[in-house]
């Protein structure tokens, strides 16, 4: 029996149909219920496989653009079910969709290539969305979603959550709140017989420290941070929430889109002129897709939806964040940790353009073809420069369940 989709990447009814099917069909194992709903009114859904009081939580759309969670979250359901041993001792529970609201507004479920993906992307502004709004908004105004998922960790006490992240193009990496002893060797062996690259360096992770290649423990509370301009710290975010029961946070990314630049662990020979190059075409392509927004204004009803929002949020992260680049690089920087900064660099912009292009579509502003052509040009570049290869999305669902997996199982003995 499998209730996985095949071969896309399943909408939230589907793994919502999914979840279903299979707590009709073991209903002594399996419970779906509701655990909240979201702003828009969609209600968010956790199945729960087993008795045990010892729990790992597993979070799938926490970012709207990151779909392949919630096909990795119905294969660990299914797995759960049919491997006793992982649930002889331990009951899994799976957040279905972290973020339905922004899930209906991502609209590219089989892409295949970077430009399709980016003419259906969306990701939301930081303090729209449910893990990370913690770091920039007061309790008082969390959104419900991350409301519902803080309720959900109360009630659970997970040893371990394991929220399931991606990234258009790049490599596989994990970010821990603790170290977890043991999972690098597995984490590593997946990717190598999946021929999913590890990104040794990732910007996402600068200046944090690594217990095995790929596997990144994020800085103590209190510690500098890589990237001091950027308004959201994850140490403030949900994955900490799960501290407050003596248990801790994995984040799996994999990619959806492959670059094995992003695996060298060669020193850069001159990461301080790299970086301030990059920090410059960051602002030069920034202000590229700002004149566009500053043309067209005047002719945009108010008041702004949630594509223009995260549009204008990912623009006012440049100034600072090229400011960031242009400082003195970190030791020992190496060719993986320059390329994943050039990778963020085309990114920010670019995913600013094409929902900015989404928002001008809808209206037929005359200012659609110059977008549209910003939009291919920069994706397809994007591609170019990193020599991207698609992962297989059976294979990025089997490196982010064995990953997922693995770390169950090492910070299970390490708390024993």
């Amino acid at each position: 029996m499998s209730h996985l989709p095949e071969l896309r990447y399943p909408s939230v009814t589907e793994i919502v149909t999914s979840a279903r099917a299979l707590a009709a069909h073991r209903p002594d194992l399996c419970v779906l219920r509701q655990v909240g709903v979201s702003r828009g009114g969609r209600p968010l859904h956790l199945l729960s496989v087993g008795h045990a009081r010892r729990a790992v939580l597993v979070v799938a759309g926490a970012h709207a653009n990151e779909p392949t969670g919630g096909s990795t979250l119905l294969h660990l359901a299914e797995r759960t079910l049919l491997q006793r041993e992982l649930r002889r001792d331990t009951s899994w529970h799976f957040l279905l969709c972290a973020d339905p609201d922004g899930a209906s507004l991502h609209v590219t479920p089989a892409p295949r290539t970077l430009l399709e993906y980016h003419l259906g992307f969306f990701r939301p502004a930081g303090p729209e969305q449910p893990e990370w709004s913690p770091s920039v908004l007061p309790p008082d105004r969390l959104p419900p979603e991350t409301r519902a998922l803080t309720r959900v960790i109360d009630e659970l006490r997970p040893y371990l959550q394991v929220t399931l992240h991606g990234t258009d193009l790049g490599g596989s990496w994990v970010q821990l709140t603790k170290d977890i002893p043991g999972l690098a060797e597995p984490f590593a062996k997946s990717a190598a017989e999946l021929h999913i690259p590890v990104e040794t360096a990732a910007s996402d992770a600068a200046g944090w420290p690594a217990s095995g290649p790929g596997v990144h423990v994020m800085p103590a509370p209190g510690s500098d941070t890589a990237y001091p301009s950027m308004p959201d710290d994850a140490r403030h975010s949900t994955w900490y929430h799960a501290h407050r029961y003596g248990g801790l946070t994995a984040v799996v990314e994999v990619p959806m889109w492959a670059s094995d630049l992003v695996d060298d662990p060669a020193p850069h020979p001159d990461p301080a002129a790299a970086l301030r190059r990059l920090a410059r075409r960051l602002l030069t392509d920034a202000v590229r897709v700002e004149a566009v927004l500053e043309r067209a204004a005047p002719r945009l009803p108010g008041p702004d939806g949630p594509l223009l929002r995260a549009a204008k949020w990912a623009l006012e992260l440049v100034p600072g964040l090229a400011g960031d680049w242009s400082q003195a690089p970190p030791p020992d920087t190496t060719m993986a940790y320059v390329g994943s900064v050039d990778a963020f660099g085309r990114r920010l912009p670019l995913r600013a353009a094409s929902m900015l292009l989404r928002v001008l579509q809808e209206t037929g502003d005359a200012e659609v073809p110059l977008l549209a052509d910003l939009v291919a040009s920069w994706s397809d570049a994007f591609a170019e420069r990193f020599r991207a290869r698609w992962v297989p999305l059976e294979n990025q669902v089997e490196h982010q369940a064995r990953t997922v997996v693995a770390a169950a199982r090492h910070a299970r003995d390490d708390v024993a």
